[in-house]
């Protein structure tokens, strides 16, 4: 009927494979459920074995000539995927860059609350961005910029190694020190923990990873790559 046939391409998935009575061909490549190659055969034959073995005809390779079609399960085959690619969500570490902005003068006080908070962040498992502003003239002595970042990153060495050296950005210098390995497995292995007591109280729902704790005083800047958040710390003057 029309309207039946329009119904089912409205809610058809135009990324999902063409199955069954929607391959509109008149032969495929047919593939075993064991991945056996059976051969060229009419398009009837194939949906006829599909049915015998009581499994899906579906197309792998529409590009092909002609196409390539598989049976299988694929009810189950869609159920795997979801799960794979759940599982593959799961041990993503959704990475979140920290931003410490520093003088080149900067005092002892103050340098060693900026330092408590990169150990912070790296504990945390995050990644900081940390910036050298210069100045007027200091601009002229951007060694001094250097020496405070290399002084820093061996401050924190137990904590966290340098990922990006330090280099020139227009006005400022910057460099970016990741958490060390430990600490990044320290920190999924938390994630992984805090799903499983929620999958306990609430059934098979997931936890969905959360941004870990800002500082306060902390804004959220936009980022330059997908799944990667900027947290600026706001500067003491």
């Amino acid at each position: 009927m029309p309207g039946v046939l329009t119904e089912r391409r409205r809610s058809t998935n135009i990324d999902e494979p063409r199955i069954n009575d929607r391959i509109r061909v008149p032969e495929v490549r047919l593939v075993g459920p064991n991945g056996e190659q059976v051969g060229i055969v009419r398009v009837e034959d194939a949906l006829r074995l599909a049915a015998e073995a009581d499994l899906d005809l579906v197309e792998v390779a529409p590009m092909a000539r002609p196409p390539v079609a598989k049976l299988m399960d694929y009810g189950k085959y869609k159920y795997e995927a979801a799960m794979k690619a759940r599982e593959a969500r799961k041990n993503q570490i959704n990475t979140v860059i920290k931003e410490i902005k520093l003088r080149p003068k900067i005092d002892a006080h103050d340098y060693g609350t900026k330092k408590g908070h990169v150990e912070r962040f790296l504990k945390a498992g995050d990644k900081v961005k940390v910036t050298i502003m210069f100045r007027g003239r200091e601009q002229s002595r951007p060694e001094l910029g250097f020496r405070l970042l290399q002084r820093l990153a061996e401050d924190v060495a137990e904590l966290g190694f340098v990922e990006s050296a330090p280099r020139q950005d227009g006005r400022n210098m910057v460099m970016v020190i990741g958490p060390s390995k430990k600490k990044t497995a320290v920190r999924l292995e938390k994630r992984r923990d805090a799903e499983r007591a929620a999958a306990e109280s609430h059934g098979d729902t997931l936890v969905e990873d959360e941004a870990t704790t800002e500082l306060e005083g902390t804004t959220e800047l936009e980022a330059g790559t997908p799944g990667t958040t900027v947290e600026e710390t706001t500067e003491q003057h």
